[in-house]
């Protein structure tokens, strides 16, 4: 199973030896075993045992909590972390490592994020046009334009171009500018490949006003969450990131690791409006409040495509996390990794 979704208001959640069970109006209506759960995913106003809560910490099991209608990001329970330090002793230094490129540690990840991110545009961009040669000229223009920019990243990258030399903060908004760029060109080709009546446009959120835009801000939301659990499981500090900046409340190295994987994102999304299990009728609009949402009987249908999908990306989370904490421990990594397994 992995994943367990709870989003019924009128529900409450008793613990019964190893097994969640579920009540409504004391009446059960049914029941799931724990052991084989990572993590709970928790919408709107359920009612929850303490013995509940107790038992997934003590467990390690994950919950997110989400608000109803919107799926807004509310709070999130761990059980252990990670006891070994040296790990985020040694991501506080990189953070703070500041010089060229060569000595700024921030700078290479940001700048090799970057690329991995563009390229991923230009993959998904090409298999759209691979699907849709109708769309040739918005998605060819796009490609073309992010090509450029990847070229003028590679010459960074090569050291063609005089930058190496400059301020690392006057270099890390040229990589930023780039990023926009690419991402602003890469939306002009991802909108087209959807039909009209969804009204998708351009990426916008806080609220999103279309159901595309409702359907890429709750998948990112639940992505984001995927990446500060594996980041705080294996031990770093989801806080302090390297291309994103440090910001009070936001987890800025997960922001980073999940650049990574915005376009598996999108080709999922895309995927599931192309074939049609969402219309524009799943989705609601609130004429007090601004935004579009998907409905609950949407939701229902929702959970299982994504937790379909992410089974399958989860391996990949977890191989860059540790990648990550291979390269800032370097030749300790071995016996952070053995002592880790020992302490299980």
């Amino acid at each position: 199973m992995g994943t367990l979704y709870i989003d019924r208001k009128d529900i409450c959640v008793r613990l019964d030896n190893n097994a969640l069970a579920f009540y409504t109006q004391d009446k059960r209506e049914g029941m799931v075993p724990i052991a084989p759960l990572k993590r709970v995913i928790i919408v709107g106003n359920v009612t929850l045992e303490a013995s509940v809560l107790n038992r997934l910490a003590d467990k390690n099991i994950s919950v997110v909590f989400l608000s109803g209608r919107r799926m807004r990001f509310r709070g999130m329970l761990h059980g252990r972390l990670h006891n070994n330090g040296l790990l985020r002793i040694k991501q506080y230094e990189k953070s703070l490592s500041n010089g060229p490129i060569g000595q700024s540690f921030p700078l290479e990840f940001s700048l090799d994020l970057i690329m991995k991110k563009i390229k991923n545009q230009l993959d998904f961009l090409n298999e759209g046009l691979a699907h849709r040669p109708d769309l040739r000229f918005p998605l060819t223009s796009s490609i073309q334009t992010i090509d450029k920019i990847n070229e003028k990243l590679l010459g960074i990258k090569n050291g063609l171009i005089g930058n190496l030399n400059k301020e690392p903060e006057t270099l890390m908004e040229t990589l930023r500018g780039y990023e926009g760029s690419a991402a602003s060109a890469y939306f002009t080709g991802y909108t087209a490949l959807f039909p009209e009546s969804l009204n998708f446009k351009n990426r916008n959120r806080r609220p999103p006003e279309d159901p595309v835009n409702a359907m890429l801000s709750l998948c990112y939301t639940l992505l984001h969450y995927e990446m500060v659990r594996e980041i705080e499981t294996i031990g770093l500090d989801p806080t302090i990131g390297f291309y994103h900046q440090f910001e009070y409340g936001r987890e800025s190295l997960a922001c980073d690791m999940v650049e990574l994987f915005r376009q598996d994102v999108d080709r999922f999304v895309w995927g599931i409006f192309r074939e049609r299990h969402f219309t524009v009728r799943d989705f609601s609009k609130d004429r007090e409040r601004p935004g579009c949402y998907l409905k609950k009987t949407g939701r229902e249908r929702f959970y299982p495509l994504y937790e379909g999908w992410a089974k399958t990306k989860r391996p990949l989370f977890v191989h860059e996390v540790r990648a990550l904490a291979k390269t800032i421990l370097g030749n300790e990594y071995d016996a952070f990794i053995e002592q880790d397994t020992l302490s299980e």
